[in-house]
């Protein structure tokens, strides 16, 4: 509820750094609340999408592009406005599994160890464009690996699927 709340300023309006009003290929550019704004070096925002029909990686296709791509170009620029912070400073992506299901990307300063920036969960901007310019439905079919705590709720679920 809470993004939705952004989404429709009834919340943290002040705190929107850019937004695309496009209700298709637009977004809401806000500072992470991990992030206090007092310093670059662990710059934290987020991208919300404006579709409520996107809740991850998984649903994204070929038909998303102009979306991601506004994402990725309007966000760097306005962080570069905003902070200072050049593009090429930055790391830019989405987690698979998400926190939660609202489509939303990460941008963080590129020499921020930010939580769950490894590997394992995230998915830089920049390669799911590549892919889905390549395959159209890459992340309907793809395996993708992603790593769970020991107490998450969904490795629970997988182990008693026997799927873990």
């Amino acid at each position: 509820q809470w993004v939705h709340n952004i989404l429709e300023k009834k919340a943290e309006a002040d705190r929107i750094v850019h937004e695309n009003p496009d209700p298709c290929d637009g977004f809401v550019l806000v500072p992470d609340f991990k992030w206090n704004q007092a310093q670059l070096d662990d710059l934290y925002l987020i991208a919300l999408v404006h579709r409520r029909d996107l809740k991850s990686l998984r649903d994204l296709t070929a038909e998303h592009l102009p979306l991601l791509r506004n994402i990725l170009q309007e966000g760097k620029e306005a962080i570069a406005k905003r902070f200072g912070v050049p593009g090429s400073q930055l790391r830019i992506y989405l987690h698979y599994q998400p926190s939660y299901y609202h489509l939303h990307v990460h941008f963080t300063a590129l020499g921020y160890d930010a939580p769950g920036s490894s590997v394992e969960r995230a998915h830089l901007l920049a390669d799911v464009i590549d892919n889905l310019a390549a395959d159209s439905v890459y992340y309907q079919k793809r395996a993708l690996t992603f790593a769970l705590r020991a107490d998450e709720l969904l490795l629970k679920k997988f182990q008693e699927a026997g799927r873990a």
